[in-house]
C-alpha cells in the first residue's frame, strides 16, 4: 500500500496526498453530521489528466474511489465507508472557467468549481446560469451533476441535467472521455452524458461540463401567498401558468409549521403576515419588460385568484429587501429544522395533481402510528418536489425518535409508491437509500442498472456501495 501512496505522491505532489487524521477529517463527515467515513487518503489533484494517472493507479492496486465535490449531499453518497480501504478524490482544485461562449450561450468549467463561482461569472457577462440551491456557496457543479440537482428554477428552466449539454469524464479504467460539446442536437448514438449525470460517481468521474446560459431577466416579482389548502395551491400554480406563462420562475410551498420554526430560530427576518395560514405559497416572475409589467402580471394573478377563493392573503414585494426576507424565510428552513433538533427527512416527488391527497394520507398514516408527530412539508411545488419530513412531538425526543425512522420511512415511501412517486427527487441514492431502492424499482430497472455499472466498472472501484 506505501507504494500505492507513494505512487500518488508522484502524480500530484506529496502536499496533496491527505493522510494525517485531521487534514483528512472535513472530507471523511457527512454534511448533517449523521455518518463518517474512513479514507485510505484524500487525494486533492489539480486537473484531468492527473484524475485519470490516479485512477489507473487505483484500478491498478484495486483502491475504491469515492469522488467529492463540495461534500454537501444528503444521502451519504459522497463520503467513504467505515473500512478505510477507499481514497477520495477530492475535485476541488479543478475550479477553472475554461470558456464563455456568449454567442453560443454556453460555459464551460471544471467540475470543482462552486456553484456561487459559476453564478457570478456569468453574472459579469450580463447572463444567467439557473441552478440555485441553498448550498450554491459550498456545492460543486460536478457534484450538481452527479447527483443531478434540482433547486428553485427547475420550473422554468429543469434541473441540472437539461442545463448541460456536454460532459468530461474519466472513465473507471483511467481514461478520458472529452464529450465538451456545446450542441443543442447531437443524435449519434447513445448519450453517454446523460448516463454520468445522476449516477453519483459510480460510473465514472465527471471533470469538466459545458453548461447552458440564458438571458438574464431584468425584472422580478415576488409574493408570498398564504392559503388554506394544498388543493388550492395546486390549483393556484395552474392558474399562475396560465396567466404567467414562461415569466412563471418559481413556486414553493411551504406549511404553517416550516414558516414557524424560521422564525423562531431566525427572528431577524420579519413576519409577513400576522395571521397564520395552513399553508404559503412563495411565488416569483422573472422576465424581460418593465418592472411596471411584471408586478401588473402578478397582481392580476393575486386578484383572480381572490374571486375564485384561492387564497387567504397576499403580500407582493414592494423592494429587493422584501424580495429577499421572503426568499429567506424559504431557503432558511432547513437551518431552522436543523436548530430545532433531528428529524427524520424525506426528498420526494410526485404528480401534481396527487400532493394534496398524498400529504393528507400520509399525514393521517404517521399521526396514528406516531401521536404528536410534527410535519414539516414544503418545497417545489411547481415541478412535483415535496421535502416532507418528520419531526418529534418536542425537541428533547429527538433521539428516541430516530428510532423509528425505518417504520417512518416506509409509511411515507410505500405512500409516495402508491400515489405514482419517486423516493428520490433531487438528493440521490448514494448509500442512505440503496435498501429502499431495491423495494421501489422493478426487477427489470434493477437489471439494466447493474448491467451498466458492470459494463462500465467491472471492478467496482468507483463509489461502492452507493445507489446497488
Amino acid at each position: 500500500m506505501q507504494n500505492f501512496l507513494n505512487l500518488c505522491k508522484s502524480a500530484i505532489g506529496e502536499e496533496y496526498v491527505l493522510l494525517d487524521e485531521d487534514q483528512q477529517a472535513p472530507y471523511l463527515q457527512d454534511w448533517r453530521q449523521r455518518a463518517r467515513g474512513n479514507a485510505l487518503a484524500v487525494l486533492r489533484p489539480a486537473e484531468t489528466e492527473q484524475v485519470a494517472q490516479l485512477v489507473k493507479l487505483c484500478t491498478t492496486f484495486k483502491i475504491p474511489i469515492v469522488a467529492q465535490g463540495g461534500n454537501t449531499g444528503l444521502v451519504l453518497g459522497s463520503i467513504p465507508d467505515q473500512s478505510g480501504t477507499a481514497v477520495i478524490l477530492s475535485l476541488q482544485r479543478l475550479n477553472k472557467i475554461r470558456q464563455i461562449d456568449i454567442a453560443n450561450s454556453t460555459l464551460t468549467v471544471d467540475a470543482g468549481c462552486l456553484l456561487q463561482q459559476i453564478q457570478v461569472a456569468v453574472d459579469e457577462v450580463d447572463m444567467l446560469f439557473p441552478l440555485s440551491l441553498a448550498s450554491e456557496g459550498s456545492c460543486t457543479i460536478g457534484g450538481n451533476l452527479s447527483t443531478n440537482a434540482g433547486g428553485t428554477a427547475v420550473l422554468r428552466y429543469g434541473n441540472a441535467r437539461e442545463l448541460c449539454l456536454g460532459l468530461e469524464v474519466v472513465t473507471a479504467n483511467g481514461e478520458i472521455w472529452n464529450g465538451l460539446r456545446g450542441l443543442r442536437k447531437d443524435n449519434t448514438g447513445y448519450d453517454l452524458r446523460d448516463l454520468f449525470i445522476g449516477a453519483e460517481g459510480t460510473l465514472g468521474i465527471i471533470t469538466g461540463a459545458v453548461l447552458k446560459l440564458f438571458p438574464k431577466p431584468r425584472n422580478f416579482a415576488t409574493a408570498l401567498i398564504s392559503i388554506d389548502s394544498i388543493l388550492h395551491a395546486v390549483d393556484l400554480l395552474s392558474l399562475a401558468k396560465q396567466l404567467c406563462h414562461a415569466n412563471l420562475t418559481s413556486f414553493e410551498l411551504i406549511n404553517h409549521l416550516s414558516l414557524e420554526l424560521v422564525h423562531k430560530h431566525f427572528p431577524q427576518y420579519q413576519r409577513v403576515f400576522a395571521k397564520a395560514s395552513p399553508f404559503y405559497v412563495l411565488l416569483e416572475l422573472s422576465g424581460f419588460g418593465t418592472e411596471e409589467q411584471n408586478t401588473q402580471q402578478i397582481e392580476d394573478l393575486i386578484s383572480t385568484a381572490m374571486e375564485a377563493d384561492l387564497i387567504v392573503d397576499a403580500a407582493i414585494a414592494n423592494s429587493i429587501s422584501q424580495a429577499n426576507n421572503c426568499w429567506a424565510l424559504r431557503e432558511s428552513i432547513s437551518s431552522a429544522q436543523a436548530k430545532e433538533g433531528k428529524n427524520i427527512k424525506h426528498d420526494i416527488s410526485l404528480p401534481i395533481s396527487a400532493i394534496a391527497d398524498f400529504v393528507k394520507d400520509t399525514n393521517i398514516r404517521i399521526e396514528n402510528a406516531f401521536p404528536g408527530s410534527r410535519m414539516v412539508t414544503f418545497g417545489h411545488l411547481g415541478d412535483g418536489n415535496l421535502h416532507f419530513n418528520v419531526s418529534p412531538p418536542t425537541q428533547s425526543e429527538h433521539e428516541n425518535f430516530l428510532a423509528h425512522q425505518a417504520e417512518i420511512n416506509r409509511i411515507v415511501h410505500d405512500k409516495t409508491h402508491q400515489y405514482g412517486g419517486s423516493i428520490s427527487a433531487e438528493h440521490g441514492i448514494g448509500a442512505l437509500k440503496k435498501q429502499e431502492l431495491t423495494r421501489y424499482k422493478s426487477p427489470v430497472e434493477l437489471q439494466l442498472m447493474r448491467a451498466i455499472k458492470s459494463a462500465f466498472d467491472p471492478d467496482n472501484i468507483m463509489n461502492p456501495g452507493k445507489i446497488l
